[in-house]
């Protein structure tokens, strides 16, 4: 199963990340959906989570298994460059710290996001060849 990666779909930083993920899944192991998307609501509703709260990027681990599981904020990140392998895999090491200093540091990345990454005034439309991994309203976005 796919893992669905849930990002703020305005933010200039989590685009960049997702074309990062792009560039290095070999497996083709990574959907994504932007947190103001119905797909995110979807999902987040069955964890109690707000996809309002623009500032929290999520991974969810086995998208649509009955091992699914949600991860959030650093853990998240640090999830997605583990499943990214190679030298990316080198993450774990970062694993061994605290969840509480993991999300310290991404919470200062994410508060300043907007003022160095930039702000869309609408989610950007994927390139042609990825459109079909990027989900909007239950549906790939080039279906």
């Amino acid at each position: 199963m796919p893992h669905l990666i849930l990002y703020d779909g305005v933010c200039g930083l989590c685009n960049r990340l997702n074309r990062f993920v792009l560039a290095r899944d070999r497996t083709d192991g990574f959907r994504f959906a932007p947190l103001q998307g119905k797909v995110a609501g979807d999902v987040l509703a069955k964890y109690a989570k707000d996809p309002a709260d623009l500032d929290t990027f999520y991974l969810v681990t086995g998208w649509g298994s009955s091992g699914e599981r949600l991860l959030w904020r650093g853990r998240a990140a640090l999830q997605v460059l583990r499943e990214l392998g190679g030298i990316w895999g080198a993450s774990r090491v970062l694993g061994l710290l605290p969840t509480v200093l993991l999300d310290l540091g991404y919470r200062i990345v994410a508060r300043s996001r907007y003022r160095l990454f930039g702000r869309h005034a609408v989610c950007p439309v994927p390139s042609p060849e990825h459109r079909a991994k990027f989900l909007l309203d239950g549906a790939p976005t080039g279906s």
